[in-house]
């Protein structure tokens, strides 16, 4: 008889032949007949046996399995268990894949070297490193040696986990026990070490191979080029391509490509494209990479439209657009703000046929996640997981943080759950991003469970969550609990760097505890705790808060000495030394700053330091400083008297504002601008001294770059309407619109105005008709107006037909158009329909305000009804709004002349209780 060869395919067909019969002996039979004739126990072979013994869950399930299989007579060989732990890792399982491992270590079976590596590169990927060096302990306890291969990942994981110098130990180990490293274990440290961003020391590591008997191949060279392009390290990418051509290792597309890149980092796009010149010489096609190198270049520089034509013409040079292209563009757009343009990027992908990855997805989501768009942010997050993929932590964190945003962080706090169930581990970012949602909540106690929780995830708190932390017991006061975590920072490891002390700076200074924070300034010394300009700045604050001028001073000074300040300083200090007559000082500190080769001293700096000193200092010191500051030449822009004019006009003081306007312009030779004449002329407007605003007005039309904008043009439209001078008004209006000057809404509405209070109701309906079929949108300031008018004219039928007219062009009545209204229906007697408006206003949820009641009151105390009035006036204060002397006066003389005497004396009594004065 032919001898029969048994497969894994006929095995298995046997084993779910038995299971259908339920017949587990006999399967257990079969399987042992696979151990014994080594017949490979496939991942179909393990999933029949699950399922003859009813266990759900597929591969995942299989800790949990053996323990059954055990039970019915499967007894695993070690050949098994390393097949089975490979299944599993292949599956993704890499939690499963060690407990299997576990229980085959504790049946004194031994896991082969290949075992281990693959468990050793699965819990690299996770950056746990305790696990992989105790993997490594655990081999060499059962008698295995480590070979290449396996140092080699151990260097890996430690590079790539920062762990940099324990890395290096075990390539030192390799030479003690005389396992040479190889050019790959000496590629994998120098990446490591680029990664970390020790360059220095991994091109010591390179020459160090150059000289030994590892040679760098074109894998070193090429890892060591892109990683010094990553860190934009042009100089040396050009040296080391010198090296590796040198070498006798020609540069091809891939090290061109680099270049490139390099090249784009530094912001040298035109000479990244120039590039592309010198490989078509020398025969070498740019790819993909090539390309997108080149199109992210653009994008970095806002060079958009060129980027997207570079991205049109790709297929007519023979290359096939890639989902990772779209992302970049996705990527931009999302970062700029822009989340609609990344939406539609990321559809027109799906169009081409482009199944995006979870990078696209990834992308998109940020684009909507940053603003808080929850439901497309969701509608991205379930198409992920609807197209086979598997969201990762990135994918997690966003959708936690949109969550956050929309002030759902219940939710958020759910999605991490999900997350570990979903078999995606979570990482430490994904924590403290949690913890800073929960305390950004108010939710502290919830922040430090979460914080608890990560031992049980086993994750490492970073500086970032003990940062996180520390800001959330700086917003409590919790001082004493701040300084005990970043003595228990050092007990775990985690060295604090410059934020760390940052953080607790501003925390004791806002606390009030500015000498500690002084003392904690001074300490800072340590490695990556060098206090930057942040740290001064915080101090120099808490010193002004407190009006420790000479300290603040002082500091200042000590901080000069070994970094340049910033705008943020100069704000924080010179408010204080103007306040304390040191007006000369200041004036040196500010040219000092302009002077900086660093700085540039925008519009913003000049407007922002003279609104912090007239906050902080006198009128007259604030003058003077800004006087000094022009006649020394030091700023020459309007901008440092514009907040000192509007402080005048504030005042009532347009005329000194004036004159310190003309001492600017005529002495100090400062050229105004429409920034200074704006506020000028709107506070003479105010205080009435109109013919000197007209003359700045006529003025700013002859001065270059001075022409009246549309809110210039307004306020002598208005002033105009006011004054009842229709002529005048439509005049202007129509130089207005002759100089170029576009009208907006409320120049229409202050024509209507203007019409209505001439008299002119009439015209001014005309005019809103002409405007709406123009297709002007009205607003409430536009039918206030007309409404009044009509009710003075006691047109109430079109009046009211104006009313319900708004709700057609979704324009909602506010309590101004309900109190013009009720005022008008009022006054006219009829006193129904002004309760019945009332009433209409509470329903539809507009609040009626002080003036709603007033006039209500005043309505019915003129119709005589002095209970009714009464009854308004007190629901009025029962609604939380205070009375005034004319709601006062009105219900008292209301009172008064129906004989109520005792209720009005009460009022009066009332009325002077509250602090008003009769």
């Amino acid at each position: 008889m032919p001898r029969v060869v048994h497969t894994t395919e006929t095995c298995n067909y046997m084993l779910e032949y038995l299971r259908v019969l339920e017949r587990i002996n006999d399967m257990a039979v079969v399987f042992d007949l696979m151990q014994k004739q080594i017949i490979y126990r496939s991942l179909d072979t393990y999933l029949i046996i699950f399922k003859g013994l009813h266990i759900r869950g597929g591969i995942r399930e299989a800790p949990f399995a053996l323990e059954r299989m055990k039970k019915a007579g499967f007894v695993l060989n070690a050949y098994s268990y390393n097949g089975l732990i490979h299944l599993i890792l292949q599956a993704g399982f890499w939690q499963e894949a060690l407990k299997v491992y576990r229980r085959m270590i504790s049946e004194k079976l031994k896991p082969s070297l290949k075992t281990y590596s693959a468990l050793m590169v699965a819990c690299g990927k996770r950056r746990d490193t305790e696990t992989v060096m105790r993997l490594l302990s655990e081999m060499e306890g059962l008698g295995l040696r480590p070979n290449i291969y396996t140092f080699t990942i151990c260097i890996r994981v430690l590079g790539r986990a920062g762990k940099i110098d324990d890395a290096c130990a075990v390539l030192k180990r390799m030479d003690d026990e005389g396992c040479a490293p190889d050019v790959v274990t000496y590629t994998v440290l120098i990446d490591s070490l680029c990664i970390a961003g020790k360059l220095d020391i991994a091109k010591e590591v390179f020459f160090k191979m150059k000289d030994g008997c590892q040679k760098p191949d074109r894998v070193t060279y090429i890892t060591l080029l892109d990683r010094l392009s990553d860190r934009g390290d042009l100089d040396s990418v050009r040296d080391f391509l010198d090296r590796m051509e040198a070498d006798g290792y020609k540069a091809d597309v891939v090290s061109f490509t680099i270049l490139v890149d390099a090249l784009c980092k530094v912001g040298k796009v035109s000479e990244a494209f120039a590039t592309l010149d010198v490989m078509k010489e020398k025969g070498i096609l740019p790819n993909l990479h090539t390309y997108n190198s080149l199109i992210r270049g653009l994008l970095r520089k806002k060079r958009v439209n060129e980027a997207l034509e570079l991205f049109d013409s790709m297929e007519s040079l023979g290359v096939e657009v890639t989902a990772y292209t779209y992302i970049l563009f996705i990527d931009y757009y999302g970062k700029s703000g822009e989340p609609d343009k990344a939406l539609e990027t990321f559809e027109k992908m799906k169009a081409h046929g482009i199944v995006p990855n979870v990078v696209a997805c990834n992308a998109s989501l940020y684009s909507v996640a940053e603003m808080g768009r929850l439901g497309e942010a969701k509608r991205i997050f379930d198409g992920i997981r609807e197209s086979g993929y598997v969201p990762n932590s990135i994918t997690y964190n966003m959708m936690m943080k949109c969550y956050s945003n929309a002030g759902k962080v219940d939710e958020a706090i759910k999605l991490l759950s999900e997350m570990i169930e979903s078999g995606c581990d979570p990482d430490v970012i994904v924590v403290n991003s949690l913890i800073d949602i929960l305390y950004k909540d108010g939710r502290a106690s919830d922040a430090w469970a979460m914080f608890y929780r990560l031992k049980d995830m086993k994750l490492t708190p970073t500086v970032v969550t003990y940062n996180t932390l520390l800001a959330g017991l700086g917003k409590e006061g919790k001082i004493r609990e701040a300084y005990e975590l970043l003595d228990s920072m050092a007990l775990h490891g985690c060295a604090p760097n410059t934020i760390t002390y940052n953080t607790l700076l501003d925390s004791l200074c806002k606390n009030g505890e500015v000498d500690t924070a002084l003392t904690l300034l001074y300490q800072m010394t340590g490695p990556n705790c060098f206090p930057d300009v942040f740290s001064y700045n915080t101090v120099i604050f808490g010193l002004a808060k407190e009006k420790r001028v000479t300290e603040a001073f002082l500091l200042f000074h000590q901080m000069k000495k070994k970094m340049y300040p910033d705008c943020v300083t100069v704000y924080a200090l010179l408010p204080i030394l103007v306040k304390d007559g040191l007006v000369e000082d200041a004036v040196k500190i500010v040219d000092g700053f302009v002077n900086q080769a660093l700085n540039r001293s925008d519009r913003s700096f000049w407007l922002q330091l003279m609104e912090g000193v007239l906050g902080e200092a006198e009128l007259d010191h604030s003058i003077s400083f800004a006087e000094k500051l022009a006649s020394y030449h030091i700023c020459r822009s309007d901008l440092i008297i514009v907040p000192v004019i509007r402080v005048l006009c504030k005042q009532k003081k347009a005329l000194d504002a004036h004159d310190l306007f003309v001492k600017f312009k005529n002495t100090f030779g400062i050229r105004p601008t429409l920034r200074s004449y704006y506020p000028l002329v709107e506070g003479l407007l105010n205080v009435n001294l109109k013919e000197l605003a007209w003359h700045l007005f006529k003025e700013m039309k002859n001065v270059a770059g001075c022409a009246p904008d549309v809110y210039t043009y307004n306020l002598f439209l208005d002033e105009l309407g006011k004054s009842g001078k229709v002529d005048e008004l439509f005049e202007l209006y129509e130089e207005m619109l002759h100089r170029g000057c576009k009208p907006i809404a409320i120049t229409y509405n202050i024509l209507i105005s203007g019409l209505v209070k001439s008299n002119k109701v009439e015209r001014a309906m005309d005019f809103y008709y002409d405007l709406v079929s123009l297709g002007f949108t009205p607003t409430p300031c536009t039918y206030g107006p007309l409404i009044d008018g009509l009710l003075k004219v006691k047109n109430f039928d079109k009046a009211k037909d104006f009313f319900e007219e708004m709700a057609e062009y979704g324009c909602r009545p506010n309590s101004a158009i309900y109190n013009i209204l009720i005022n008008g229906f009022g006054k006219a007697g009829d006193l129904k329909a002004a309760c019945d408006l009332f009433n209409r206003m509470n329903k539809e949820g507009v609040r009626p305000d002080l003036k709603t009641y007033t006039i209500l009151v005043d309505c019915l105390c003129s119709a005589r009804k002095v209970d009714d009035a009464l009854h308004y006036f007190e629901e009025l204060k029962s609604a939380g709004l205070d009375p005034d002397l004319i709601s006062y006066n009105l219900m008292i003389n209301g009172l008064g002349k129906s004989g109520k005497m005792k209720e009005a004396l009460h009022l009066l009594d009332e009325m002077k209780s509250r602090g008003i004065t009769p």
